[in-house]
């Protein structure tokens, strides 16, 4: 019965946490869709062409969804410290909020910066210029399905087979190109506008808009790291794994043992 009770509560949690990650792909692929329209629609004057969508998306499924990922977030925590068994997480209280923001603090740090940044500077700061570039913005939730579904594999036991490897390579593909090609690349379509060469335009923009663009590309920097790294220990571990595979198959067998096997007839081998 205690076996049958945890399966059933991890199970359980299971479902859970693999809601929070479908959620979090249908946005990113909605994002990356309305960016793809959005670029699509400005790319002629990349600076004064509007599109609606640049800001409604914001509006009405950015700050809801970010609203609802930290929650989700702090949920997902809250259970999966509660099947372990740890007293604390019998109720809701600030200790588990506060455990919460500590282990994640990142992400929740990311979050409001962009409910806090992101959003006055959509709907107040820009003048009613760049909506090309608030829709690269949106690309960056390209690789968030990818990074969803690997978690998923995981959590389904299937960290060894071959989709999770190449859902591994389409996360750090997807997150490099999205997430810290796509600022140089910005900086080199904002020069090409104004015919000023890449390494001139940090200085044509003000000091903010620097420091905005430095502030949302630190963090993917340091979690592609973590990527990376990660992705180098399996790789290193499932390759040891394979050596010592190979060295046991080709290593000869030991003799029989006579007092083993003297006694037996030999239809018993």
């Amino acid at each position: 019965m205690p076996t049958l009770y945890w399966s059933a509560r991890g199970d359980c949690l299971l479902r859970e946490c693999s809601k929070p990650r479908l959620v979090s792909s249908i946005h990113a692929i909605m994002a990356t869709t309305a960016g793809v329209i959005v670029v699509s629609a400005c790319s002629g004057n990349v600076m004064t062409d509007r599109y609606w969508l640049a800001t409604y998306f914001v509006i009405w499924y950015g700050v809801p969804y970010m609203t609802y990922d930290i929650y989700a977030m702090y949920l997902s925590h809250y259970y999966r410290f509660r099947v372990k068994g740890h007293e604390e997480y019998k109720e809701h209280s600030l200790t588990t909020v506060n455990s919460f923001v500590r282990r994640e603090f990142l992400l929740v740090l990311h979050h409001i910066a962009l409910l806090t940044i992101l959003l006055p500077v959509t709907l107040f700061f820009r003048r009613d210029q760049g909506d090309y570039f608030i829709g690269c913005l949106f690309l960056t939730e390209l690789s968030t399905p990818f990074v969803s579904l690997g978690k998923i594999l995981i959590q389904l036991g299937l960290q060894d087979c071959w989709v999770h490897k190449a859902n591994g390579g389409m996360v750090l593909l997807s997150f490099f190109l999205c997430r810290i090609a796509l600022f140089p690349y910005m900086y080199w379509v904002y020069g090409r506008h104004y015919g000023i060469p890449i390494y001139g335009v940090p200085f044509h923009l003000t000091l903010s808009v620097n420091l905005g663009n430095l502030c949302i590309l630190a963090p993917q920097v340091y979690w592609f790291v973590l990527l990376c790294r990660k992705g180098w220990r399996l790789y290193q571990r499932q390759r040891h794994a394979t050596a010592a595979a190979g060295s046991q198959d080709s290593s000869p067998l030991p003799p029989p043992s006579p007092s083993l096997t003297d006694n037996q007839p030999k239809g018993d081998h």
